[in-house]
């Protein structure tokens, strides 16, 4: 089984990816790590990456397998389970700040948490789809979530999360 384990930078997805991919005996692939070993992209301050490339890479290379992979691209795969997680914008843009991130990018990020992209993306390209909050909970709480929601079969699970009411809270983080 692959699970793909995507979301905004920052909200916790190699940390859960990799306690999940232990707790299931699976293999962990970071994709960034795995586009650069494949030659897929281009690195220009970041990884710029043909989505459609790294899609018919992945899919070669672990059809069949089980795998836990991380990365905000995941949801581009084929997988049979994608877990978006999700974060307070204003946490993420505390992380992503502690990180280095350069404003604009943190804005950038922020704003896509806050108006659910990913999510958005995620159930465009994708049938079973799990939306998983980790905002307050330790890693092994969130684990423990992915791991019920699929162990009881759920083909979907989203909007519970809505971060409309904290959009004054986010302001400084946002590139107005």
């Amino acid at each position: 089984m692959i699970i793909a384990i995507t979301g905004t930078p920052g909200v916790g997805k190699t940390t859960v990816s990799k306690l999940l991919a232990q707790r299931l005996g699976y293999e962990y692939v970071n994709l960034r790590d795995y586009a650069i070993e494949k030659g897929i992209g281009e690195l220009k301050g970041e990884l710029e990456v043909e989505v459609d490339e790294l899609a018919y890479n992945f899919e070669r290379d672990f059809k069949g397998k089980d795998v836990i992979v991380d990365g905000h691209l995941g949801h581009f795969l084929k997988a049979d389970v994608v877990v978006v997680l999700r974060a307070h914008p204003r946490l993420i843009g505390e992380r992503l700040k502690d990180r280095g991130y350069p404003r604009e990018k943190i804005g950038e990020n922020v704003e896509a948490e806050l108006v659910d992209v990913i999510l958005v993306e995620a159930l465009e390209e994708n049938e079973r789809v799990l939306e998983v909050d980790t905002t307050g909970k330790t890693p092994e709480e969130v684990v423990n979530e992915i791991l019920e929601l699929i162990e009881t079969g759920v083909k979907k699970r989203v909007g519970i999360v809505d971060w409309s009411e904290v959009y004054d809270e986010v302001i400084p983080y946002l590139r107005l």
